[in-house]
């Protein structure tokens, strides 16, 4: 438990680290100023990575609690915390990336797009940016953003295209992603915050929730590949669509992977069962590795650490966001998590919605629907994000992929999002 001088130092570092992540480029381009290899240009290309940021400034708020109180009380602080979020999105992240489990998604989204009747890449796109998130309600959201975000690298961003195009589909993905895996309980981080305590069940989330993501969606990857049309329909799809790929993974290990995938949803919750599963997955790897590629885990263990110091500062921030959630009514808050998802996990806003008693059905909705409406506005909105961040940013010129541009671009396909899931 945290004393008022705790919580108010705590704030006051979340707000630094929210306007550090905007500065990423700034420091990035002081890196280059200085000779390469030396201190100060390798001090600001460490500060400029975005999923660093929340660790050094949970680092230095840790530095401050044991001085404030005792080294004791700040390792209790610490322990006291549930890292089960960050530690789930390394392994799914590290899993979903491999060879195999590309095989299978690649080929799926791949005999999708064969019926889409559209050139170019135009077909590609549209199903990359609209069944790829869906998936997410089966397999996570982590393991949607880290699939999607590797094929339309390679496939779409990885091609001669503008750099409005280049930013229309990250924020179409970053939003399609966070309301895509809201038609099951399990796949979404802010579902799963909030599912179990309010009875929510699959049928509940497709009713109430699913259908309307569903087709916000749709919509919303139907608008950028119509905006887009002219670009991507002059585009020569690279090979021969989705589902080419040279030495693809035997069927079988195709299997276990996605057994491995399902084993660590299914034991999500449980730390030590999910490093369990990947130290077993990590065996397997090592011994069919001709038919593996490169493991992502230093991108994973990247996400995870931007993860655990988002937990670790936000644990800080109930004390001005729980009474806004209690106090709101139901447009207020449906409204206000949407903008406060902006600067915070939505996970974390459920989170604090569930420890609100007697709080109605209307005001539930209302705040799972803001939560993961919002998820697309900047890279610390929703879980997944960073995932994604990570692996598309070298596809970004100057520097990777500006704040500010995604804010930008997320705007419309969150007002569609809005449109559709507001009470």
């Amino acid at each position: 438990m945290l004393d008022t001088t705790s919580q108010s130092v705590s704030t006051v570092l979340f707000a630094g680290a929210v306007i550090h992540t905007f500065l990423t480029g700034w420091f990035n381009r002081l890196a280059e100023q200085h000779p390469e290899g030396s201190l100060k240009e390798n001090l600001f290309h460490f500060l400029g990575e975005i999923e660093v940021v929340f660790g050094i400034w949970a680092a230095i708020f840790c530095g401050f609690l044991a001085w404030h109180t005792d080294f004791t009380h700040s390792i209790h602080f610490v322990e006291g915390l549930s890292f089960t979020e960050p530690v789930f999105v390394f392994a799914i992240m590290a899993v979903a990336a491999t060879r195999p489990v590309l095989t299978a998604a690649s080929g799926f989204l791949g005999g999708v797009a064969r019926m889409v009747p559209l050139p170019g890449m135009m077909a590609e796109c549209l199903v990359l940016l609209s069944a790829g998130p869906l998936l997410g309600s089966l397999i996570t959201e982590p393991a949607a953003m880290t699939v999607t975000a590797l094929l339309l690298r390679d496939r779409v961003l990885g091609a001669q295209i503008s750099n409005k195009l280049r930013y229309a589909i990250l924020g179409t993905l970053f939003v399609n992603v966070s309301i895509g895996g809201v038609l099951t309980p399990f796949a979404a981080p802010p579902v799963v915050m909030v599912a179990g305590k309010w009875g929510w069940d699959t049928a509940h989330m497709i009713s109430h929730f699913g259908w309307r993501a569903a087709v916000a969606v749709v919509i919303n990857a139907a608008a950028l590949t119509i905006a887009f049309r002219r670009e991507l329909g002059a585009l020569r799809p690279p090979g021969n669509g989705i589902a080419k790929k040279t030495n693809h993974a035997p069927l079988a290990l195709v299997f276990i992977h996605l057994a491995f995938l399902t084993a660590i949803v299914a034991v999500a919750h449980h730390i030590v069962a999910v490093v369990g599963v990947f130290m077993m997955f990590l065996g397997v790897v090592q011994i069919t590795g001709e038919y593996q590629d490169r493991l992502q885990v230093r991108e994973s263990l990247l996400v995870a650490f931007f993860l655990a110091g988002l937990v670790v500062l936000g644990a800080g921030q109930h004390w001005w966001l729980r009474p806004l959630l209690a106090e709101a009514n139901v447009s207020t808050m449906f409204w206000g998590t949407t903008g406060l998802t902006a600067i915070t996990d939505n996970a974390a806003l459920t989170y604090l919605a569930a420890q609100v008693p007697d709080l109605g059905d209307a005001a539930k909705y209302a705040v799972v629907a803001g939560a993961v409406t919002g998820g697309g506005l900047t890279v610390i909105a929703n879980a997944p994000n960073p995932a994604g961040y990570s692996i598309l940013r070298d596809s970004f010129p100057h520097g990777g992929i500006k704040p500010l541009s995604l804010f930008v671009a997320a705007l419309l396909p969150t007002a569609v999002a809005a449109i559709l899931l507001m009470p």
